[in-house]
């Protein structure tokens, strides 16, 4: 079954109601949501996709995310999104937006930030494996692991929007 999202234009305007898979199969401009998860200590979560998974399998991720329903804001789309994959009730907050050319198709990319406990309980058809890793030890494995394609630049512009240094 396709989800519905809205089709928008570079300013991120709604063009119309489209089905998910015509939007990237014509590489239309839609919305996605993704979260930077931190605990209370500042650890960031990471977690590889499960195998079994439609897009990009197997790889890690650096935020938790997914496809802006129709009529859904980038911020009730994220907190959905929480609670799909990890079983977890946050506001996230939202910090920026702007259009990703990485991954499947163009798209615009709102990403936000949100402390949630550390006992978190991935959906395991979503998350085959997560852990909680410091900004050293992440800027180490994007060196390292297979990410997903917007992770490098959705990470990098987040810790440039903290004022971190990549």
């Amino acid at each position: 079954m396709d989800e519905w999202v809205e089709r928008v234009d570079g300013q991120d305007r709604v063009l119309g109601v489209v089905g998910r898979r015509e939007a990237v199969r014509e590489g239309w401009l839609h919305r996605v949501a993704v979260t930077v998860c931190r605990d209370d200590r500042g650890r960031i979560l990471v977690h590889r996709r499960s195998e079994q998974v439609s897009r990009f399998p197997g790889l890690y991720e650096v935020e938790v995310g997914g496809a802006v329903n129709a009529g859904e804001s980038y911020e009730q789309a994220a907190a959905r999104e929480l609670a799909e994959e990890l079983g977890i009730r946050a506001l996230p907050r939202l910090l920026f937006t702007f259009i990703n050319r990485s991954g499947l198709s163009p798209h615009w990319l709102g990403v936000h930030e949100a402390v949630v406990p550390d006992a978190v309980v991935p959906d395991p058809d979503e998350v085959a494996w997560h852990g909680w890793l410091t900004e050293p030890e992440l800027g180490s494995a994007l060196l390292e692991w297979r990410f997903t394609p917007d992770s490098h630049e959705a990470f990098s512009r987040y810790l440039a929007f903290r004022g971190v240094q990549p």
